[in-house]
């Protein structure tokens, strides 16, 4: 997809910055596709975002991530046994943690009008946000991305049918507010890194 390339790659910074302000218009936001959507909305919310065209790549920035935050042999918190092998390649303690430094999850999907992420038991157990460590790495695809949290939920009782996960929810905030915000109240901001995996 050359579209992530298009907005994060290689290019002159002259027709990058005309591309940002072309999506800082509310009319050419709210007629982006989806991933442009999402990926606008993520950044503005202040989230962290890696695009990552392979698992080798996705393992790379996930070492770089450790590195750059300090994390290497130290806990983390992971609730999903298909991550554990990410963990163990990097010496990381996951069983019996007390203080884990990061949460390492994945997640049910990406959210583009809000630009937030949709959890639920599978990832995040019966925890809510502020329980969580303050730092989380996401692990997700780019076929996971959905216009509206409405899409999310639909999508969510589609793949589980009898099975439904508890406790669905979204994280939206990945930075402080830098003044009080009223639609942060009760919410507390996370330190977010997304390694977006190519599978379109």
């Amino acid at each position: 997809m050359s579209l992530f390339k298009k907005f994060f790659g290689s290019g002159n910074d002259a027709s990058d910055d005309e591309k940002q302000s072309e999506y800082n218009t509310p009319q050419a936001h709210s007629s982006a596709p989806a991933d442009e959507k999402f990926t606008f909305n993520f950044k503005k919310n202040g989230g962290k975002f890696l695009y990552c065209e392979d698992l080798t790549e996705m393992k790379d920035n996930f070492e770089h991530i450790l590195e750059e935050n300090d994390w290497f042999e130290s806990e983390a918190a992971c609730y999903e046994p298909k991550l554990y092998s990410m963990l163990e390649e990097n010496k990381l303690e996951y069983k019996n943690v007390t203080q884990p430094k990061f949460l390492l999850a994945s997640c049910e999907n990406l959210i583009a009008d809000e630009g937030s992420i949709l959890f639920s038991s599978n990832q995040i157990k019966q925890y809510k946000p502020n329980d969580l460590p303050v730092n989380m790495v996401i692990v997700a695809t780019t076929s996971q991305i959905l216009e509206s949290k409405s899409d999310g939920l639909r999508a969510i009782k589609k793949k589980y049918d009898k099975d439904y996960p508890t406790n669905i929810t979204t994280i939206k905030y990945f930075e402080k507010a830098k003044e009080e915000d009223f639609l942060q109240y009760g919410s507390s901001a996370k330190n977010l890194y997304l390694l977006l995996l190519e599978d379109l």
